[in-house]
């Protein structure tokens, strides 16, 4: 079993910073990140391509002989924050057919993709999920031909059943779920009962831990906030288990969204604790 870091886990050095959060003093490029987890001593690396500066072939192909010099494993991340905003925005349907260009140019074998969002969570959630299974249907055809698997992740808006019949409804090798540990545990459905069900669908992985952070609302998305592996609610050891029952082939990617204020702001300290917990869970499975 193999251990990664997402980018999106320093968000807020990319210039990415919530209302309830500090600006940080100083920002971070993706060389950077990449050079952080060499550091880490990681095998695999999330790129969100919301923190690429740009998309030209020489530029990606750069970043390919970076990444390809360090040895790392690659997942494309597209479609943050609302991706094909459930169905409804044709635009971003074609944008993300375009990124399945760029995550070949940069050697990845899966590209992470964004149905829906918490944006459009309590809308009905039956004419997203069938328009999306036509948006994903067109995707894979495109995705196929070049060997790249679609990874979908649950984004704060359906539970492991609605995921499966999205799955199911493409039904294509080359589209599954990037599952995402801690957003099931957001929508109130167990992270162990949905991976039991979408592991061998499980092409990518956002590895969280979470727990409730005192005065804010139960209904913000934050009120589970972000800690360090092994210090929230969610048994990242038996999600692992499950996975390599069921042969998983990409890594475990650690990603820090909201961290919890118990953690001063300090992401870095909370990827560096989460790599070598997810090592040490690792070890225990090989």
């Amino acid at each position: 079993m193999k251990v990664g870091i997402d980018s999106y886990c320093y968000h807020r050095f990319f210039g990415e910073v919530y209302p309830q959060q500090k600006k940080p003093p100083q920002g971070m490029t993706v060389e950077g990140f990449i050079k952080r987890a060499v550091e880490l001593g990681v095998d695999g690396v999330s790129l969100e391509s919301c923190f690429l500066p740009r998309f030209e072939a020489g530029y990606l192909s750069e970043l390919k002989g970076l990444l390809d010099e360090h040895g790392l494993d690659r997942v494309y991340a597209w479609g943050h924050p609302d991706g094909l905003e459930g169905g409804k925005n044709e635009k971003a349907c074609e944008e993300m057919i375009q990124h399945i260009d760029y995550a070949e140019a940069i050697g990845a074998e899966v590209m992470r993709v964004v149905g829906s969002s918490l944006m459009f969570r309590f809308e009905d959630h039956g004419p997203q999920i069938e328009k999306l299974s036509e948006m994903f249907t067109k995707a894979v055809k495109v995705a196929s031909g070049k060997g790249i698997k679609l990874a979908d992740e649950n984004h704060i808006d359906f539970d492991s059943n609605e995921m499966l019949t999205l799955i199911k409804n493409v039904n294509s090798p080359f589209f599954g779920i990037n599952f995402d540990t801690g957003n099931f545990l957001r929508v109130l459905d167990d992270p162990i009962q949905g991976m039991e069900k979408l592991a061998k669908h499980t092409y990518a992985t956002h590895v969280k831990d979470l727990k409730p952070q005192k005065g804010v609302p139960v209904n913000e998305w934050f009120f589970f906030s972000s800690t360090p592996i092994g210090d929230g609610l969610v048994d990242n050891q038996k999600l692992a288990q499950i996975l390599k029952d069921n042969d998983y082939q990409g890594f475990l990617a650690v990603e820090i969204d909201f961290l919890h204020p118990d953690y001063h702001n300090d992401e870095d300290a909370a990827v560096a604790r989460s790599v070598e917990a997810l090592k040490k869970i690792a070890k225990s499975l090989s």
